[in-house]
């Protein structure tokens, strides 16, 4: 049984979709003006960890994750960078598509672009006004009236009244009240815009993700999510706006990642904290980066440090050792399967609300199993460690050939390093150990660990 914190209830909930046979899940994804950071990559593997799991417990998951292509940043870095809008939003689509490849992170199965929604976007808007939530100022913007909206606060918490005593008053808006929010901006010299009923203009942010969503998923759907940082004002304006134009709940169960911390502060570009993807993964394979975020719940706060990093590279190192040259049929997998309740276990672990680093934690108890069997029941191991493959499957990780993980990132081509063993046997042949311990020692401090079995010697990288 499925259970979800909703961020809207603050509580966890047992998940029950709307309609059995399909869940409906949106997810605010890259505004592409730069490179993917880390708070990006944390939430593009959780959804993808969270997609996975529903998969295998729904017939049918229609996940979709936007892109925003048009805003002030994109606007902003496009003029610095002297060159037009589609130009910087196609490059950085790309670069984020690479970037997931590398952690794996599959593609959601509609990726919808906000230059691409204009009509959907007119549709709300235009109700909005007719029913009274919304309206155009003076200079042509058009404004959400936030104190219209009962409901406005649900999700955060907010209080209008603290609300707006907070609110920074600006002189050269031509808001009713401080609080509203711009649906529609009027066009400045130089900038892109379209043709709307209230003007050559572009929308404001929160009303390309109310209507992407609302167009592809319908006006009711099951989950969305999205980093912490879009509770407020984000998400709480999407709800305003999606739920005065449709008048039905927009969403049942509202997901939010945690935050990636630099030295207990959280991570973000205005404090010049960041670290890009890529950049991450010129020291690290996108299967270790992909683990070290699976390694903490994907609500609590996650601190992003080399120490941190080089700990889920040893772990998952540890891992895959305990799956090297083991192999067995599914038949004899499922056997084992049945015997043990690995697989019940972290089954339940992922159901309760997506608890990766308990779901870990029973694959190094099945990975200890394996190695234990090793020596006694060989049959045996080698079905505990198809199994071990199997349940790293669900979660995205352990498909990669062992052999070839744990020798990545030592420098010396395998050829050389294979020489260098067979000269270490034949001097151990030969009773000479000074030799042999040399050889080691200097593979040792190419990053290179030897390990000895009664019948040969195998190699990975340290």
């Amino acid at each position: 049984m499925l259970k979800i914190y909703n961020t809207l209830s603050k509580q966890k909930e047992v998940f029950h979709p709307i309609d059995p046979n399909k869940v409906g899940m949106y997810v605010c994804g890259m505004t592409v003006y730069d490179y993917c950071h880390m708070g990006h990559a944390r939430v593009l593997v959780m959804f993808d960890v969270i997609t996975r799991h529903l998969r295998r417990n729904f017939p049918k998951v229609e996940y979709v994750r936007n892109i925003t292509d048009i805003d002030d940043k994109i606007i902003k870095r496009a003029i610095e960078n002297k060159e037009d809008i589609y130009s910087l939003t196609n490059r950085f689509i790309e670069a984020m598509h690479e970037d997931e490849r590398a952690i794996g992170v599959l593609a959601p199965d509609l990726e919808p672009r906000a230059t691409d929604a204009m009509d959907q976007m007119f549709y709300m808007i235009e109700t909005l006004i007719e029913k009274g939530v919304a309206y155009q100022g003076k200079s042509g913007d058009v404004y959400y009236s936030v104190r219209d909206f009962e409901g406005y606060g649900k999700l955060s918490g907010k209080n209008l009244d603290e609300l707006e005593a907070g609110a920074r008053v600006d002189i050269e808006t031509d808001k009713k009240d401080p609080l509203d929010f711009v649906l529609w901006k009027m066009a400045k010299p130089s900038e892109p815009s379209w043709s709307s009923p209230w003007g050559d203009g572009r929308p404001g942010w929160h009303i390309e993700c109310s209507a992407m969503s609302t167009h592809h998923l319908g006006n009711h759907f099951d989950i969305h999510g999205g980093g912490m940082d879009l509770t407020f004002p984000h998400h709480e304006n999407e709800i305003a706006q999606s739920e005065a134009t449709h008048g039905c709940t927009f969403v049942n169960t509202w997901m939010h990642v945690g935050f990636v911390n630099i030295n207990d502060e959280k991570m973000s570009k205005s404090l010049n904290n960041f670290f890009t993807i890529r950049g991450v993964l010129e020291n690290y394979d996108g299967e270790t980066l992909r683990y070290f975020i699976m390694s903490s719940h994907y609500r609590s706060p996650l601190n992003f440090s080399d120490d941190n990093l080089n700990n889920a590279k040893s772990s998952l190192t540890r891992l895959y050792t305990a799956t090297r040259g083991l192999s067995a049929s599914d038949a004899a997998m499922d056997e084992v399967s049945q015997r043990f309740d690995f697989e019940k276990r972290f089954n339940a672990a992922l159901d309760d609300d997506f608890n990766t680093p308990i779901a870990l934690s029973i694959l190094f108890e099945l990975a200890k199993l394996v190695n234990s069997e090793r020596d006694k029941d060989i049959d045996q191991a080698n079905a505990l460690a198809q199994l071990l493959q199997k349940l790293g499957d669900y979660i995205g990780i352990l498909q990669t050939d062992a052999d070839n993980f744990l020798k990545q990132g030592v420098d010396l081509a395998d050829k050389d390093i294979d020489a260098k063993i067979k000269q270490r046997d034949e001097a151990r042949a030969n009773k000479d150990f000074a030799l042999s311990d040399q050889i080691r020692d200097e593979l040792t401090e190419l990053g290179v660990v030897l390990e000895d079995s009664a019948n040969d010697t195998s190699w990975r990288r340290k």
